[in-house]
């Protein structure tokens, strides 16, 4: 199978099975390898030439793309591999790309504590304000899901997220009882019909909210650490990591999950020792 054959494969098989902008992200390298390689049999592709193949592609970019990049292509090597039981090793896997192109350590962030992200809450002076901020610390949603909310994805205590993240066409969040009430309140009161935004405001407007209420809370926030404390909260809570991951954050993976989550303190780690075994 040619470089080029293998591409339109897999290619086939992205358009039916992730979002547009997952098949966007990876129409350049993919272009740039065709480009190069295109005639080539797959399997006479060396990790050689993936290593300067990739250099030249990432020159100059940071390493968090130049990663992106190789995992890019390493994931178009295993979908090859494993679609057409090809017996041969994964050229992605030698040493020398692994190490080069390995994932960027991971930045420990602040976890907001509960009575911060409250003053931030009652620091609002208005009922969008407030629901833009619990939506995201009570109920995980991104802040994109958020902005993108139509009235007609309300019903009761669910929200529907049109176009999600993960590549479904869609997925169900949930919300308490006080915020499903506040949230009926606040479109009744704006008349707002089925098909209009719950939040017509832009994502840099939205930024300037978090960032102003938290700065009156003295902390420094952006939305997404309001929903990675509706991770958090969730869990020192006692309630399960795969209600979290899959019910809250909707993730697909429990990996991506347990990255959401705050490190565990010595006196975190003995109270809820305490609570398990008692005193």
């Amino acid at each position: 199978m040619t470089v080029k054959e293998a591409i339109q494969l897999f290619q086939c098989h992205q358009r039916s099975n992730v979002r547009e902008r997952t098949l966007n992200s990876y129409a350049y390298p993919l272009q740039r390898f065709r480009s190069q390689y295109g005639e080539r049999q797959l399997e006479s592709v060396t990790p050689d030439e993936l290593f300067t193949f990739l250099e030249n592609l990432t020159q100059c970019h940071a390493r968090s793309t130049r990663r992106l990049r190789y995992a890019q292509i390493k994931s178009f090597f295993t979908f090859i591999m494993e679609t057409c039981g090809l017996s041969v090793k994964n050229p992605c896997h030698a040493p020398l790309l692994s190490k080069t192109f390995r994932m960027p350590r991971q930045i420990q962030r602040k976890i907001l504590d509960r009575e911060t992200v409250d003053e931030m809450v009652y620091s609002t002076t208005s009922a969008r304000d407030r629901l833009i901020v619990e939506l995201q610390a009570r109920c995980g949603l991104r802040i994109g899901e958020l902005l993108h909310l139509r009235v007609g994805d309300v019903s009761e205590r669910r929200l529907t997220i049109q176009g999600p993240k993960s590549g479904k066409e869609a997925e169900i969040a949930f919300m308490p009882e006080q915020i499903a009430n506040r949230l009926a309140e606040y479109v009744t009161t704006k008349g707002l019909q089925s098909d209009e935004r719950l939040f017509p405001i832009c994502y840099s407007a939205a930024r300037s909210l978090v960032r102003r209420l938290g700065a009156k809370a003295h902390t420094v926030i952006a939305p997404h650490d309001l929903r990675r404390y509706s991770a958090t909260y969730a869990s020192r809570n006692g309630i399960p990591l795969e209600i979290v991951s899959k019910v809250i954050l909707r993730h697909q993976d429990l990996k991506t999950t347990q990255v959401y989550l705050g490190k565990v303190s010595e006196q975190e780690a003995i109270r809820w020792m305490d609570i398990l075994h008692g005193k």
